[in-house]
């Protein structure tokens, strides 16, 4: 998922959790942190020796906080593989790549499309499912399947790519 911290924009992954200790990776540097909530909104965090106090305050839009620390305040969202998806899905709407790519781990359900086949902008081309729910995949242009590269019942990551697209040309 992504954390935005003020403009600044970090890559953050649960590789693992085991009571209090936590192991992320933060642009794809692996640390280890052992925290603790102590009161409502607040947690203690020690890593490599050091010991730092945080108060999470909960905005109104969910997932969006103000971060208090002992000498500053941050405000902080967190971009999490939905709502990543859903902007991915926006883009894809509006321009069409030459190819189609899971936005995030998934089951293929349905595929509705073969090699060669001529679709319209619009036309559904696959189904996902992820998060217990289902998504259409639509093409946004019309264009030819160069390439399906995956099956019906395929367990999918993010940013893979399912299907390839001939482009029509303007």
């Amino acid at each position: 998922m992504e954390i935005h911290i003020g403009k600044r924009i970090a890559q953050l992954e649960l590789v693992s959790k085991e009571g209090n200790k936590v192991k992320l990776t933060i642009d794809g540097k692996e640390y280890d942190f052992d925290i603790v909530m102590t009161e409502n909104g607040v947690c203690s965090i020690l890593h490599n020796g050091k010991s730092f106090n945080a108060e999470l305050i909960r905005q109104e839009l969910g997932k969006r906080y103000k971060v208090n620390t002992h000498f500053s305040s941050f405000d902080v969202e967190v971009v999490d593989n939905q709502a990543k998806y859903l902007r991915t899905r926006k883009k894809e709407e509006e321009a069409q790549d030459n190819k189609i790519s899971s936005p995030m781990p998934g089951k293929i359900v349905k595929i509705l499309v073969k090699e060669g086949d001529y679709v319209k902008a619009g036309d559904n081309v696959l189904i996902i499912e992820a998060m217990k729910m289902q998504s259409n995949f639509k093409v946004s242009s019309d264009c030819t399947i160069k390439e399906v590269l995956v099956a019906e019942g395929d367990a999918v990551s993010g940013d893979q790519v399912l299907i390839k697209l001939d482009l029509e040309k303007e």
